[in-house]
């Protein structure tokens, strides 16, 4: 079972929400956290795990060999990204650009053009008490999170319960993450900037098929129109966290909700059990 936790917004509470579920599920199921925000990867912070792996993170760029190259110009024009030009008498590669495609070396008529490996950011993986544990690291400076959120996602357990923490807002990244699940946590605030981000998350949930719900963070003198919104959509909003200045204390010190303020784990026990009634409806629904 994989259950994703997401936004459109950043700094709504993703963290928090899927590290105390993660940490409220472990003694009762096998757990893995897998933090597929890659850009900025903090579930660390909180569960302090033992990194026992790690692995490079690479995509293969073209190097051309200009003694064979006769400058025709065909791995230019097949670069869907410009991550290749063609002068009269020279190839220039640009590799960030690159995307790892292997269309420039497939077509070159010549065979000029081989591929070597770029190293693009780095897989750890490890435990907490019990808990197992994976984060990606995008290299700084790299634009593509992507191939390392798939990495990330590949040491998913086919067995029990996956917990994927998904960098904020609704492109590319997030749908690498979020594809796959069997039910996506829309985790949102009670604000305008909230809502209007929620609205387009629940967009790409939907576009990509998979059942949602919806967390609501700080909550507290709001006028309502996230619940109005999720009423509307028939989305069930399965949890609501206060704006409470305790829980900003933890959070500030890397301290899980669920250890802080232990009264909470039975909240996202609860959660935990509305999810699986969503997902067992879904499969109903398929069946039939």
């Amino acid at each position: 079972m994989i259950i994703s936790v997401a936004s459109g917004k950043g700094g709504t509470g993703k963290t928090l929400v899927a590290t105390s579920l993660a940490l409220s599920l472990k003694d009762r199921y096998r757990v893995q956290l897998l933090d597929c925000d890659v850009e900025e990867p903090d579930d660390h912070i909180f569960l302090r795990p033992v990194i026992t792996h790690k692995e490079v993170v690479s995509i293969p760029v073209p190097r051309v060999d200009e003694t064979r190259c006769t400058y025709c110009g065909r791995c230019a024009e097949v670069c869907a990204y410009h991550a290749i030009a063609v002068l009269p008498k020279n190839v220039l590669v640009f590799p960030q650009l690159c995307h790892g495609c292997g269309a420039c070396s497939y077509l070159c008529p010549e065979r000029a053009i081989l591929e070597e490996a770029r190293e693009i950011g780095v897989v750890e993986t490890g435990h907490s008490n019990g808990l197992h544990f994976a984060q990606g690291r995008l290299i700084v400076g790299e634009a593509m999170p992507t191939p390392v959120i798939r990495r990330v996602k590949e040491k998913a357990s086919a067995e029990g319960i996956v917990v994927i923490d998904v960098s904020p807002g609704t492109s590319c990244p997030v749908v690498q993450a979020v594809r796959g699940s069997d039910c996506c946590l829309l985790v949102t605030e009670p604000t305008p900037f909230g809502l209007s981000d929620l609205v387009l998350a629940v967009d790409m949930v939907r576009e990509l098929k998979i059942p949602c719900a919806v967390i609501i963070n700080r909550a507290g003198r709001a006028d309502g129109r996230v619940e109005e919104y999720c009423q509307k959509e028939n989305i069930p909003v399965l949890l609501s966290i206060p704006l409470d200045m305790e829980i900003a204390r933890l959070y500030s010190r890397g301290v899980p909700l669920v250890e802080g303020m232990p009264h909470w784990r039975e909240s996202f026990l609860r959660l935990f059990d509305h999810v699986l009634e969503i997902i067992n409806e879904r499969s109903r629904g398929l069946k039939r």
